[in-house]
């Protein structure tokens, strides 16, 4: 399985789920996926925090192939990483959607073959309720699914999504990074 061979190399961290789905040869993973490792930290090799992650992602793998990825970026410019660290991964039909919170305009980039569906999230707020919205799914389409299979629901939806955005080269999309600006949060 795909995704156990990445928890096993310590590309998958904040599991909230890692499973089988009810469809055969399908497994769901819901967490944070390593883009850049962080530095080697001890003699032993154990490793400092990574450096950038697809936050909050869902992930899909059937039949030995990435199909679904959706998830958070902080930084547009970590986009690269993604299709270089996981390109021999993909399945050809992969749909893959990312919230950037530095993004100031939402569109398509077709980045080394992968079409990539790029929205703005400034907030930085709950990657899968956000992505509920703009499927335009709620609660109760779930009802009744494990937590594997309610990624399958997501799939399903995001096969249909296609909203109408400019596709742009990934240089032009790097034209439309605005100021990150995060506001304090907590107590004061």
């Amino acid at each position: 399985m795909l995704l156990k061979n990445y928890e096993t190399r310590c590309l998958l961290c904040n599991l909230s789920i890692l499973g089988a789905s009810t469809q055969p040869d399908t497994f769901a993973f819901r967490g944070d996926l390593v883009l850049e490792e962080g530095d080697i930290a001890d003699a032993s090799g154990r490793r400092m925090p990574p450096k950038s992650v697809v936050k909050q992602a869902a992930v899909l793998e059937q039949n030995g192939k990435l199909s679904m990825v959706v998830g958070g970026l902080i930084d547009l410019a970590t986009l690269p990483l993604f299709v270089e660290n996981y390109r021999a991964d993909l399945a050809p039909n992969i749909k893959v959607l990312f919230y950037v919170e530095n993004l100031g305009k939402a569109l398509i980039v077709d980045l080394d073959g992968v079409n990539i569906t790029l929205l703005p999230h400034y907030d930085g707020g709950a990657i899968w309720n956000t992505l509920m919205g703009d499927l335009k799914l709620d609660k109760d389409d779930f009802k009744g699914y494990s937590a594997e299979d309610k990624l399958l629901v997501i799939q399903k939806a995001l096969a249909e999504y296609s909203p109408k955005l400019d596709s742009l080269s990934f240089p032009q999309a790097l034209g439309h990074i605005v100021e990150l600006r995060r506001e304090a949060r907590g107590p004061i």
